[in-house]
């Protein structure tokens, strides 16, 4: 189809509908296209659907949930059972089992909802000169305006004019500069933010000690520990949460993507029990919330998807799918296929040496989607995805390497 009236996110805003793939259906790891043809899902649509797809047991939760209260808001007074039960099984599963959980849609609204959090519990606490949120190098945390003002990513955060105010910038792979920060600045540090693993910015796993350091320096000087577990969370690194796979506890944590499998876009903010005393000892109403906050189908959703994670045993397999990742990057490594590779559990990216855009293309053309990052490949395929899927996968991507070699 010929059209203009779709502005594609992330893309040449030139660019016609009819030079875009359009997907039609999936089942599994697999999707097939309007022209028949049929693709490893080797991103899980964008670090996200962790079930795969066309999960018959989330379906169905949806469409029951759709046949009995399609939406309701949960402002004051209202409520919804879904929204209540899938707060109780998240927080159940986090390192705040006695926290309290915010939902939102997606996860820059989970990400603009946890700044507004850290500033304001500190101008509870009477601090109100804490404001400076430190972000990393190469993170990234959406794309509303408290999101871009946080990214680690210059290219993401250009050509928009001034974003939000007492943003600092430390490296993605030294604890120094930031000891450094707080030495010169503890005394209005908010907040630091990071995600467990970086994703977009390159699937960047941090160096040893460096959340134990900052958790330290945090704790030194009355800061915020925020995780962004919106691509980590719900089983991605081997544990429910990265913070756990990583033996850090922050303070909040946002999720998205994994909480739903994508099915129908859910997020949200689990606070520590430290944070919920802080914001319910306010008698002021708390003035923040989405419309679709508790949206009760999204909650129903997912309900059902957190079932399906534990039930199918998701989370731990997260582990084995890491184990065949490496046995298959090393033997790319050992051909002198690919640089070197990093990731853990089910979220991975091999270099390259060289820019990644044309083996991506080729590795698309033998069936198999992955994601161009600079001179890297990311993968981050369903968890439900087998050993001969993924031998597949491996096989279809030394065939491109080979086929686009310099």
């Amino acid at each position: 189809m010929s059209s203009n009236a779709l502005i594609h996110p992330f893309s040449v805003l030139s660019r016609d509908e009819n030079e875009f793939i359009e997907i039609v259906s999936g089942e599994g790891v697999m999707l097939r296209d309007a022209a028949g043809n049929e693709y490893i899902d080797a991103l899980a649509s964008l670090w996200l659907c962790q079930i795969g797809h066309g999960n018959r047991t989330v379906i169905d939760a949806i469409n029951a949930q759709l046949e009995l209260l399609q939406t309701y808001n949960t402002f004051e007074p209202f409520s919804n059972g879904p929204a209540t039960e899938v707060a109780e099984m998240i927080r159940a599963r986090s390192q705040h089992p006695d926290g309290r959980v915010f939902l939102g849609c997606s996860g820059s609204e989970a990400v603009d909802t946890v700044l507004k959090f850290a500033r304001r519990v500190h101008r509870l606490r009477g601090h109100e000169d804490r404001q400076i949120i430190v972000r990393r190098t190469g993170g990234y945390h959406g794309v509303n305006v408290g999101g871009t003002s946080v990214q680690g990513l210059e290219p993401i955060r250009d050509g928009w004019g001034d974003l939000l105010p007492h943003v600092v910038e430390i490296p993605n792979d030294d604890v120094e500069p930031a000891a450094q920060l707080f030495a010169e600045h503890g005394e209005r540090i908010a907040a630091v933010i990071t995600e467990p693993i970086q994703g977009a910015g390159g699937v960047i796993p941090p160096p040893p000690g460096y959340f134990e350091g900052l958790r330290r320096l945090c704790d030194e000087h009355g800061a915020l520990l925020i995780f962004d577990e919106v691509i980590c969370g719900f089983g991605r690194t081997g544990s429910w949460f990265g913070g756990q796979t990583f033996g850090v506890v922050p303070d909040m944590f946002t999720f998205a993507k994994g909480v739903t499998s994508g099915y129908i876009p859910l997020s949200g903010v689990v606070v520590s029990r430290e944070i919920a005393d802080a914001l319910e000892a306010d008698e002021n109403k708390f003035m923040h919330g989405y419309t679709y906050s508790g949206h009760p189908t999204a909650c129903a959703a997912g309900v059902a998807n957190i079932g399906v994670i534990e039930s199918e045993g998701l989370v731990e397999r997260a582990n084995h799918i890491g184990d065949r990742m490496e046995e298959g990057f090393l033997a790319l490594q050992g051909d002198g296929m690919i640089d070197s590779y990093r990731g853990l559990g089910g979220i991975w990216a091999c270099d390259l040496g060289r820019d990644a855009t044309e083996a991506r293309e080729a590795f698309m053309k033998r069936g198999v989607i992955s994601r161009p990052i600079g001179n890297a490949l990311g993968f981050c395929p369903p968890l439900i995805i087998t050993d001969d899927e993924i031998g597949q996968m491996f096989d279809r991507l030394d065939d491109a390497l080979r086929a686009t070699a310099p």
